[in-house]
């Protein structure tokens, strides 16, 4: 696993999530996602998998603020959650965190990377929008309550082996 050195900007600090970590995480997922959470379980089973995972979590003095994860299959990546919770939206964590990904995306091969995102989350969609991702698809009823969830897809061009690009993106 590739260790995030603690990144630390405006009192943030961005660091690998650890298994001591899984119960907060748990506990934001739960607050704000309380229709699609995922299980406790799926955090630890997601962190038991390095060579093909990377999470991160945003925290303050106040506790963890913000998580996000990555899968990386190559040639794809996914992106399998980014949250921040509300009292802190607007800081840049969550360019932060997506910034984290892509740059990891990029230092794990990958050509291409995708995610979900309710359809009625703007904010989120306006996000990706800005770090070049494009809708591809949507999964009609794809979350738990019926909101469909949109497919986008940011290209990141071929598979460099050496993975030391710079993140464009990360620059928005």
């Amino acid at each position: 696993m590739n260790n995030l050195p603690h990144l630390r900007i405006a009192g943030i600090t961005i660091r690998d999530m650890t298994m001591d970590d899984v119960p907060a995480v748990g506990a934001l997922e739960h607050k704000l996602f309380p229709i699609d959470a995922w299980p406790v379980q799926m955090f630890l089973d997601e962190l038991s998998q390095p060579e093909t995972r990377r999470y991160l979590v945003a925290e303050t003095d106040e506790g963890i603020v913000g998580y996000a994860g990555l899968m990386c299959i190559e040639p794809i990546a996914d992106v399998q959650t980014i949250a921040v919770v509300p009292e802190h939206e607007g800081r840049g964590i969550g360019s932060i965190l997506l910034t984290q990904l892509i740059d990891e995306a990029r230092r794990r091969g990958a050509a291409d990377v995708l995610l979900e995102v309710r359809a009625d989350n703007p904010r989120a969609q306006q996000l990706y929008v800005r770090f070049g991702f494009e809708q591809i698809h949507v999964r009609p009823r794809y979350y738990r309550d019926g909101v469909d969830a949109l497919i986008m897809r940011l290209r990141l061009g071929e598979p460099h082996p050496e993975g030391h690009e710079a993140t464009e993106a990360g620059q928005a």
